[in-house]
């Protein structure tokens, strides 16, 4: 096995990735243990290690997903890769000692951003909510246009209620998005319904329609992504069942031709 094998073997292997993980679990636990005085006063130089160790490791860890290409500029034509690359360029920018150290520690935090990469199963959730976001937008469009019309309505109706929730359009706005998130919105229900007695037709048809209608929309959205990759999933494994098949029939013709080549000769 070459060295250029092994690298590879290591870039893909599971407990590479689950060292990682781990790597970035505990870095982001030290980041929240830096958000404690006492802590950060007491352990400042195991948290100043642990900082230069999670730097050095993902140097390491990139530089192995750099030469396991075999064409440098494959590493770059990966998204997941880029957004990488870019995580560790920006933290490793010297902003400490600078007028920017906030914004330093904060960049600090994108790390933990890495997990994503580091975990083949999330990469195939946000690639799968990526896929969702046309039908996603579409489902906005649909909720924002619900919101508009009842909008309109309720400022119309209860514009002269004393809690001052129906002034305008975009308190309106306000009002609903209240409402679908159920904070207290019989409370502003009750209130209508002290000057309108009928109200609650258009309280509980917004809930119904908003609340239950539209989350039913983004579910069925995810799962229906959820199933194509699934499908892909499958596919692939499929193909690549087929190739080693191929394989295998080929390597028995030749075993034949071999054999039956050993008989003539006989």
């Amino acid at each position: 096995m070459t060295t250029m094998q092994k690298i590879e073997q290591v870039r893909d292997a599971r407990w590479f990735s689950n060292l990682t993980t781990f790597i970035i679990l505990a870095y982001a636990s030290v980041l929240g243990f830096k958000t404690i005085d006492t802590v950060e006063t007491n352990y400042s130089i195991f948290l100043q290690f642990a900082d230069y160790f999670v730097t050095i490791y993902f140097i390491f860890e990139i530089a192995i997903k750099m030469v396991a290409e075999k064409k440098f500029v494959n590493f770059f034509k990966s998204g997941w890769n880029v957004f990488d690359f870019v995580i560790v360029v920006i933290t490793l920018l010297p902003l400490e000692q600078s007028g920017f150290a906030a914004i330093a520690r904060m960049l600090r935090v994108f790390r933990v951003l890495r997990l994503f990469t580091a975990r083949p199963e999330l990469k195939k959730i946000i690639d799968m909510l990526i896929k969702a976001i046309p039908s996603i937008i579409d489902i906005v469009i649909l909720m924002f246009i619900i919101f508009y019309i009842y909008a309109i309505i309720g400022n119309f109706y209860f514009h002269d209620l004393p809690s001052g929730l129906w002034n305008d359009f975009l308190v309106s706005m306000l009002t609903l998005f209240r409402v679908l998130t159920f904070e207290d919105w019989t409370d502003v229900m009750y209130e209508a319904m002290e000057v309108y007695p009928m109200a609650w037709i258009y309280f509980v048809s917004f809930v119904i329609i908003a609340a239950f209608v539209f989350f039913n929309l983004f579910v069925a959205v995810i799962i229906g992504e959820m199933q194509k990759l699934q499908e892909a999933d499958m596919k692939e494994e499929l193909h690549e069942d087929h190739l080693k098949l191929d394989i295998l029939l080929q390597e028995i013709k030749a075993l034949r031709e071999e054999v039956k080549d050993l008989k003539k000769s006989e």
